[in-house]
């Protein structure tokens, strides 16, 4: 049998009801501190405005669920089936990416009629049925719509940055002074591991089928590689060193004249200094916090910096990326502890935070960045795309992408699994990315 997205579990309906009220609420809460203008705005084809965002998702409500499955269904415009289309094919047209911030109308106040229509509606067809397709459907759109939180917030601070007056979303800026954690390798045996999604409650189709993967000895790093240890490789050279470099990572680093992270920034005179650094936040533009997980880098940079520090550092000679499959299986025993005390969208830090204390284990493994794999974003062997449209959901991305894991400052907690694959292209680096080493171990060793 094909997998298909309503093979989950049925949800009892009147929960669902809540969730989806729920849900809903706190994207219209994240998009709240804006403007109209804010929202009208497309600073780059990789991004698209709020009021598109809030649009799509409820464009994914009333195609996919409402047109189905409500009597009498009549949408609420029928040319919004192809203004707010993704990339569904099987659905039909699609306005073109690049130009969704041409679409001054419909208004944002339209938008939000919509959005509101569609949910008087959505909630009188749960309340209605307690269908397991519907609710399975529903589900896929709320985890749909958490996506699209994360997007938002991404988005709008690469707006915000194109902006010479430097606006903020949000004036809260919650680091403080820490002393410094120390990086320690953590080991771990190896051996045959299941890699994927397995029993009840909601995942995507290509967190499956589970499989086993066999994993030689490895270890992972304690936590995640800082904005002052990012320093250290920008001061010896590190993005004008091709050695450290990929191939199409060099051509990427010369073609864009690339120096430093996405967002960093030194005042004329600087002397490399971490207080000569800053970067532009969701709080406006700070001073680099040398102690906070590097972010917004590219698949191409966390190679190159892995080359590096295992060229330079003796305690960290092989060191790497690790594999998607050595994650998984190192985080996944401890991941209800983890996902408690990561730092999600929940704790309004909207950045990644420095490590309070130190501990025996694993840290950062859950929020703060998507950490970078060294694993291409492939099907698991067995995958079988949903059925039907929502079938275009994943598969079809399975090509020149890597896979993230972890989560970040923008997801939201409930979303995160164990099992979660999140994946971009190797140049990507306006998502909040960053990295953990990794290296091989010697049996005799362990």
């Amino acid at each position: 049998m094909r997998a298909t997205p309503h093979s989950q579990p049925k949800a009892q309906a009147s929960t669902l009801q809540q969730r989806y009220a729920s849900v809903r609420a706190q994207t219209e809460r994240l998009a709240a501190p804006l403007s109209a203008e804010d929202c009208q705005a497309q600073s780059m084809p990789d991004a698209s405005p709020v009021k598109w965002h809030l649009a799509h998702v409820t464009w994914f409500f009333e195609t996919f669920i409402l047109e189905k499955f409500e009597a009498h269904f009549v949408p609420f415009n029928a040319a919004f089936r192809v203004l707010f289309n993704s990339y569904y094919n099987t659905v039909g047209d699609k306005h073109p990416r690049p130009q969704r911030g041409l679409l001054t109308r419909p208004s944002l106040d339209e938008v939000l009629a919509w959005r509101a229509q569609v949910d008087t509606r959505m909630q009188a067809l749960l309340a209605a049925q307690d269908n397991a397709q519907v609710c399975s459907l529903v589900e896929l759109g709320l985890q749909h719509e958490q996506q699209h939180q994360e997007l938002l917030l991404t988005d709008v601070k690469h707006l915000l940055s194109c902006n010479a007056l430097q606006p903020v979303y949000q004036k809260a800026w919650p680091l403080a002074t820490v002393a410094p954690v120390a990086a320690r390798w953590i080991a771990f045996e190896g051996g045959v591991a299941s890699t994927g999604h397995e029993g009840a409650g909601f995942a995507f189709d290509n967190e499956t089928p589970r499989h086993a993967s066999y994993l030689a000895p490895y270890a992972l790093m304690n936590r995640l590689v800082t904005h002052g240890e990012w320093l250290e490789f920008m001061h010896s050279g590190g993005y004008s060193e091709p050695r450290w470099w990929l191939s199409a990572g060099w051509d990427w680093v010369c073609a864009h004249h690339v120096t430093a992270p996405m967002y960093w920034s030194q005042p004329q005179g600087a002397q490399g200094s971490h207080e000569g650094w800053h970067s532009f936040t969701l709080h406006g533009q700070v001073p680099i916090d040398p102690h906070t997980p590097i972010t917004h880098i590219s698949y191409f940079e966390a190679d190159a910096f892995a080359r590096w520090k295992s060229a330079t550092d003796s305690a960290c000679q092989g060191a790497r990326l690790p594999t998607e499959a050595e994650w998984e299986a190192a985080v996944a025993p401890e991941f209800a502890q983890q996902l408690a005390a990561g730092n999600f969208v929940e704790s309004r830090a909207l950045h990644p935070m420095p490590l309070a204390k130190q501990t025996n284990g694993l840290m950062q493994t859950l929020g703060d960045v998507w950490e970078w794999t060294s694993s291409s974003y492939q099907a698991y062997p067995g995958y079988q795309p949903w059925e039907g449209a929502v079938g275009e959901y994943n598969g079809k991305f399975m090509v020149n992408q890597y896979v993230l894991r972890g989560g970040s400052c923008a997801t939201p907690r409930e979303h995160m699994r164990a099992s979660y694959r999140n994946f971009f292209p190797t140049d990507a680096r306006w998502q909040f990315t960053g990295l953990r080493l990794a290296k091989s171990m010697a049996k005799d060793l362990m």
